[in-house]
């Protein structure tokens, strides 16, 4: 049977953080902390050893897998900042259109620094991609 291996951890957001070993990234994420939880409204918590993850809810795919994710999040990796919105959210790439510099693989957004971005669009991410969340899975809601 398939187990999930991205889960909620009670290791410190912060302490994680800290860890970070560029300057400016660090900075980001704090910056990215600060924006994240008060657009959000929920609490940072750890996912598996790298990903901050803001609420969680619970999918079930037609094909019976299912398994608890956070809303939205983000990692400060070595290469690049990793931004967690839904895929399937029609309005995404609207407004990934007005984001600022970015790349995108399957369910990650990618931004090189805060600086790249318009802060204004990455809020409208996360609360678009949580409404959507929240309508799509509306059951399991926190």
């Amino acid at each position: 049977m398939y187990e999930q291996k991205t889960k909620e951890t009670d290791r410190s957001v912060i302490e994680f953080i800290e860890q970070v070993e560029q300057p400016r990234k660090k900075e980001d994420a704090y910056k990215l902390l600060d924006i994240f939880s008060a657009t959000s409204g929920y609490e940072a918590k750890m996912w598996g050893p790298s990903i901050i993850g803001f609420g969680k809810y619970h999918y079930k795919y037609e094909s019976g897998h299912e398994g608890e994710a956070p809303l939205v999040g983000y990692s400060p990796r070595k290469a690049k900042i990793s931004l967690y919105f839904a895929t399937g959210d029609s309005n995404r790439q609207q407004l990934l259109e007005r984001f600022g510099k970015h790349t995108q693989g399957k369910g990650c957004v990618y931004i090189n620094k805060l600086d790249d971005v318009n802060v204004e669009v990455l809020k409208q991410l996360i609360v678009h991609t949580i409404d959507f969340l929240q309508t799509t899975y509306p059951t399991n809601e926190e």
